[in-house]
């Protein structure tokens, strides 16, 4: 797959803010108008994905999420996983590896990913 340069991405970008002023959800798909918005739109995700990929977020930072739209202090926390609030402290500062039950609490009761949990 040949590398897309930054010219060409900001090409297909300005490309794309022209053709979207054609291109609706009535356009027949055979349209050499759409066809060309969604070359441009490949182009794009390439460049971006290349570029601007978006890593899986960390533990912590998906457990602070979670916290924060459930609206949960540690120790609201600490209550759902049936552990101490000290030990969640431990737990997001890293300072302890968490447990099978933990883990096991956090996807089933927090909806946590477990790809998210096991990652390294």
């Amino acid at each position: 797959m040949k590398a897309i340069s930054e010219i060409e991405y900001r090409r297909a970008t300005s490309r794309i803010e022209e053709l979207l002023k054609s291109v609706n959800d009535n356009t027949p798909t055979n349209d050499p108008s759409l066809i060309e918005l969604v070359d441009m739109s490949d182009i794009v995700e390439k460049y971006e994905n290349l570029n601007y990929a978006i890593g899986t977020p960390s533990l912590k930072e998906v457990i602070e999420l979670r916290m924060f739209e459930l609206k949960l202090k540690q120790k609201d926390l600490a209550e759902i996983l049936e552990t101490s609030t000290s030990r969640v402290s431990e737990y997001l500062n890293g300072k302890r590896d968490i447990t099978i039950e933990i883990a096991r609490a956090l996807h089933k009761k927090l909806n946590i990913d477990s790809d998210i949990i096991l990652q390294r």
